[in-house]
């Protein structure tokens, strides 16, 4: 595995968001749209991946760490621009997550 140095690291905003609107895809089964919520105003549209695990209700309210800053890329006539960060086993994403109460858009370094 390559490394990054610390400065590549700093470019990353990896930061505390909350899931607070998803909708299918039609004609996707393992994708859906989301909607997240990043705090100070700032919501936007994403592409979740591993819908074939659950359905797209079932992870509304849930806070998630994700990429804030990763150029945005469009997929089924959506634009996402950010990715929720998760582990990965056999295919199905586990997100990463907060236990506490955090304010949404804390930054993660």
């Amino acid at each position: 595995m390559s490394t990054v140095s610390y400065d590549d690291f700093a470019k990353l905003d990896i930061r505390v968001a909350k899931i607070i609107a998803t909708e299918p895809i039609e004609g996707k089964s393992r994708i859906i749209k989301g909607k997240i919520d990043l705090g100070n105003d700032d919501q936007r549209e994403v592409i979740i991946g591993g819908a074939q695990y659950f359905q797209p209700e079932d992870i509304v309210g849930k806070t998630v760490i994700v990429l804030a800053n990763l150029e945005p890329k469009k997929m089924a006539g959506v634009e996402s621009n950010a990715m929720l960060l998760a582990a990965d086993v056999d295919d199905k994403p586990f997100w990463l997550t907060v236990t506490e109460d955090i304010p949404l858009g804390s930054p993660i370094k």
